[in-house]
C-alpha cells in the first residue's frame, strides 16, 4: 500500500510536529544548563555553521584593509579590559570562569591566526549570537575594529612583556576593574593618555583641554550618546564624581591652549565676546605649506560662499566652554575626527547627522581637511 503525500496530509504533519516540538518546550525537560555542555556533533554543528557565516559575509560586506596597526595602545588596552578575561592574552590563558560557558570563548593566542583579517572585522563588529561574544558598542566606529583586527592578528607571536607593555603601559592598574579612588581612575586614564597618547594617532591630548569639555564627553562615552566602543568601556566603569576630578585634573596640565595666533581668536573673551571675524594674516605667521593659508583664512572668516563659517565663531577663546579647545591637538586625530563627522557623503543630506559640526564637516571641501588639522596642531613647514 502506497501513502499518497497530499497538501492536507503535508499540513497535517506539520502541524502535529510543531505541536510536539511546542509541548516538548513547554514541559522544560530540555537542559539548557551550561554544565550539561554539548553533544559532540552539536559542537562541530555549530562551529562550522560559524565559520561559514563568518567567511561569507567577511567576502559581501567588508571593505579592505581591514586593519590598522596604527593604533595598537588603544585596541591593547580595550582587550586587556573587556576581552581577555574570555579569549585570554600572551602568557595569561582565559579565565576558567568563562571557559565553562557553553560555547566557551577560544583562546586567540592559539586561534587567531586561523581566521582571515576580513573575518576578524566581521565577528568583532557583529558578534556572534546564542554565544558570550558581543558585537562591537557602537556600529559606526570601523575606525576602532580595523585597530582591534590588528591587534589579534599579532596575539599569537606577541610575547608576554610586549603585551603588557601596549596594554598597561608604565602605570596600568588591573584591566576591567571598578575604580574605588581618583588614583586608581587616573592610572586606568593614563594607560592610553599618558605622554600625549603614547605617541598613537587615535588617542587625543587631553592635557590643558576645557573641563567642561572633558566632563561632558566622559559622561557622553559612559552614557552610549558618543560613539565609541573603546571610551564606552572605559568611562562606564568609573563614576561620576570620579569622572569630575579626572576633567579637572587633565584640564588643568600643561598641553592644549588658546593661543590667539594659532585659533584667530583676536580680543574674544568672556566678558567681550565680540564675534568681529579676523584678517588670514592676523591669525597665523605666513608660512610656506600647501594649504596652511587658506586654512588660517578658514579658520578666521570661513568660506561664505559655500555657507561654511570660520572655526574662530565658536573654538576661539572666550567662547562656550562645553567646545573644546583645538591649538597643539594632534593633526592625524583631528583628520580623523573631521572625515568620521562627515560619515557617508553619498547619502541624501535629510538622511545625514544635523549636529552642528557634522553639518560644517560636511561643508569642509576635502583638499582642506588635513590643512586645517595641521593649522590647529600649530605644524610648521
Amino acid at each position: 500500500m502506497v501513502l499518497k503525500v497530499t497538501w492536507r496530509r503535508a499540513l497535517a504533519a506539520a502541524a502535529v510536529l510543531l505541536a510536539l516540538g511546542m509541548t516538548i518546550a513547554w514541559s522544560g525537560i530540555i537542559n539548557i544548563g551550561a554544565s550539561t555542555g554539548h553533544w559532540a556533533i552539536t559542537d562541530w554543528f555549530l562551529h562550522w555553521t560559524m565559520r561559514n557565516t563568518a567567511r561569507t559575509y567577511a567576502a559581501l560586506t567588508v571593505d579592505e584593509p581591514a586593519a590598522d596597526p596604527t593604533g595598537l595602545v588603544s585596541a591593547a588596552g580595550h582587550y586587556a579590559g573587556s576581552c581577555a578575561v574570555c579569549h585570554g592574552a600572551p602568557g595569561q590563558p582565559p579565565s576558567p570562569v568563562m571557559q565553562a560557558s557553553t560555547p566557551h570563548a577560544p583562546d586567540l593566542s592559539v586561534t587567531a591566526g586561523t581566521y582571515t583579517n576580513a573575518e576578524l572585522f566581521w565577528i568583532i563588529k557583529h558578534g556572534i549570537k546564542f554565544t558570550p561574544m558581543p558585537a562591537w558598542p557602537t556600529l559606526e566606529r570601523d575606525d576602532e575594529v580595523r585597530r582591534m583586527v590588528a591587534f589579534v592578528r599579532l596575539l599569537p607571536e606577541m610575547t608576554p612583556a610586549e603585551y603588557l607593555e601596549l596594554a598597561f603601559g608604565p602605570v596600568g592598574t588591573i584591566a576591567g576593574a571598578h575604580p574605588i579612588g581618583f588614583e586608581d581612575a587616573l592610572d586606568e586614564c593614563e594607560r592610553c593618555h599618558a605622554e600625549d597618547g603614547r605617541r598613537q594617532p587615535d588617542i587625543p591630548v587631553l592635557a590643558g583641554q576645557k573641563p567642561v569639555y572633558l566632563l561632558e564627553a566622559l559622561d557622553e562615552f559612559a552614557t552610549g550618546r558618543r560613539d565609541s566602543g573603546v571610551m564606552a568601556a572605559a568611562a562606564a566603569r568609573v563614576d561620576p564624581d570620579l569622572r569630575r576630578e579626572l576633567a579637572e585634573h587633565y584640564a588643568g596640565l600643561e598641553g592644549l591652549t588658546d593661543r590667539p595666533e594659532r585659533v584667530a581668536a583676536g580680543s574674544a573673551s568672556e566678558e567681550n565676546d565680540t564675534e568681529r571675524p579676523l584678517e588670514a594674516d592676523e591669525a597665523i605667521e605666513p608660512v610656506d605649506v600647501e594649504g596652511l593659508a587658506e586654512a588660517a583664512e578658514v579658520v578666521a572668516n570661513g568660506l561664505p560662499a559655500i555657507d561654511l563659517p570660520a572655526c574662530s565663531k565658536c573654538h576661539a577663546p572666550g567662547k562656550r566652554p562645553d567646545y573644546p579647545r583645538l591649538a597643539g591637538q594632534k593633526m592625524e586625530y583631528m583628520t580623523a575626527r573631521l572625515r568620521r563627522w562627515r560619515a557617508d557623503e553619498d547619502a541624501v543630506e535629510a538622511r545625514q547627522p544635523d549636529e552642528p559640526m557634522p553639518v560644517i564637516a560636511r561643508r569642509i571641501p576635502e583638499r582642506l581637511i588635513e590643512p586645517l588639522a595641521r593649522y590647529f596642531a600649530g605644524e610648521e613647514p
